[in-house]
């Protein structure tokens, strides 16, 4: 209560400052902007950098965070701190907006501009909205960690949000004061939301907790913890040195044989080898606004925008439902090892696309080969496909076949459609995408069950999973 006092305090203070605009401030505010825009300006490599920590604080990540978060939370039942969770946020996408018309404070202008932020300047809607939103997971998931892991968290979540801040002043989108009226309201108002919960609690007769120290809920520490436990998998699988291991050998072996194959394509494909160049130009004779339109959705669909949040979203739902860390370390290890194949094999091959007028103007003109959307698309769905149906029992698993086989199609058709590949392009992905799908599948056995279930609340997990997957008990 104190901490949210003292931010409240300090938020008024500097609000009042900015609206008044204090000369010393407004002074200190310009001079520094200035003074580190000139600093960051001339490193496009710290640029980069900077602009990536601060897409870390954007709306749609922090989105992303929360949605995974509460579909964690729905899956383990946790009603009141996914509630929580949702007020919090809830109440900070609406301060934003709310606190920047009400001041009305222009954005810093500078010499050499490196980034453009819309709207108002005061407070930063960073600042804020990262430290609401990733201070509320912590609060929610604190219990779940232990000893050093605790610690680990806390620092971590606080790099975060510090580095985010820091970021939006690097860019000279904000002044020094935005970010600091920005992490002043929002610890503010994460406090609120606190001692709101707490309250609840109390009105449930249960214990005061101290949320900083031991989260929300730590007598809801089991079931937060993503996976309990788990003795060695013995005959299930391989250990994991000789699983790493393996994994390499296989990953060498299958850019080998992509590499190989392309430059055969390239060099003694004659040109036309599988209709490379009929076919492109067939699809480009037949574009009309519909079929263009089509192909755009579809083909978004193997962006990495579109590829990552279903990764994880898989991810977090298989998690939370089996308490198993080998499913996630599955997807982790498809899409990885998908990702390092394509981009080596594109920087060596370097194949130009299609003679025909390209629809994404923005692709690279030499990374034809081989399809990166067909490959993510392939493997992300077909290893969803596979953890469903050997997880799940329900009838319903055989379902996720329909996209396993119907997204790589569609989306490889609609490259060959936008004029960004050639079939033989197409074609590599696939055998890059059945190879290593083969292999991790083989090796890692993402649908192994652990040698000895372990005595704690995961088997309570367990016994609801039949219910969850449509088992009959």
């Amino acid at each position: 209560m104190i901490a949210t006092t003292a931010s409240a305090v300090v938020f008024v203070a500097i609000l009042v400052l900015v609206a008044t605009q204090w000369p010393p401030l407004e002074s200190a505010d310009h001079r520094i902007a200035a003074r580190l825009n000139a600093l960051v300006s001339g490193h496009p490599v710290a640029v980069t950098v900077i602009k990536a920590v601060t897409t870390l604080g954007t709306t749609p990540v922090l989105i992303g965070v929360l949605v995974a978060a509460a579909i964690f939370l729905a899956i383990r039942r946790r009603w009141r701190l996914l509630l929580f969770l949702a007020a919090s946020a809830a109440g900070t996408f609406i301060l934003d907006p709310v606190l920047k018309d009400l001041v009305g404070r222009l954005r810093p202008v500078v010499a050499h501009p490196i980034a453009h932020g819309l709207g108002n300047s005061f407070p930063s809607g960073h600042a804020l909205n990262s430290t609401v939103c990733y201070g509320a997971v912590l609060l929610v998931f604190l219990p779940a960690a232990r000893g050093n892991w605790r610690k680990a968290f806390k620092i971590i979540v606080f790099l975060l949000i510090a580095l985010i801040g820091i970021s939006r002043i690097l860019l000279g989108v904000h002044f020094v004061s935005d970010v600091l009226g920005g992490w002043a309201i929002g610890i503010a108002w994460l406090g609120i939301t606190s001692t709101a919960f707490e309250l609840t609690r109390q009105a449930a007769g249960r214990p005061v907790t101290a949320p900083m120290e031991q989260g929300l809920e730590p007598e809801g520490s089991a079931e937060l913890r993503p996976a309990a436990p788990q003795q060695p998998v013995g005959q299930t699988g391989l250990r994991p040195v000789p699983l790493i291991a393996g994994l390499v050998v296989a990953w060498v072996l299958i850019l080998g044989l992509i590499i190989g194959f392309g430059e055969l394509v390239v060099r003694y494909g004659g040109g036309n080898l599988l209709g490379d160049r009929t076919i492109p130009a067939w699809f480009a004779a037949h574009r009309t606004t519909r079929l263009t339109d089509i192909s755009t959705f579809f083909s978004r669909l193997g962006y990495t925008y579109s590829i990552i949040p279903v990764a994880v979203l898989a991810a977090v739902v298989v998690l939370a439902i089996t308490r198993r860390w080998r499913p996630v370390g599955y997807l982790f290890a498809v899409m990885a090892g998908e990702l390092g194949i394509f981009l080596v094999a594109a920087y060596v091959i370097m194949r130009p696309r299609p003679h025909v007028s390209h629809l994404d103007g923005n692709a690279p003109p030499t990374s034809a080969y081989p399809s990166g959307h067909t490959a993510a698309t392939t493997c992300l769905y077909v290893a969803i496909a596979i953890l469903a149906v050997g997880l799940a029992k329900g009838w319903w698993r055989w379902l996720f076949l329909i996209p396993a086989i119907a997204l790589p199609i569609l989306v490889a058709t609609s490259r060959l459609y936008r004029g960004e590949h050639h079939p033989t392009d197409v074609l590599a992905s696939l055998l890059l995408s059945a190879l290593w799908l083969t292999v991790t599948t083989k090796l890692i056995k993402p649908g192994a069950t652990p040698a000895l279930e372990p005595a704690t609340s995961a088997a309570r997990t367990q016994r609801r999973l039949p219910r969850l997957t449509g088992e009959r008990t």
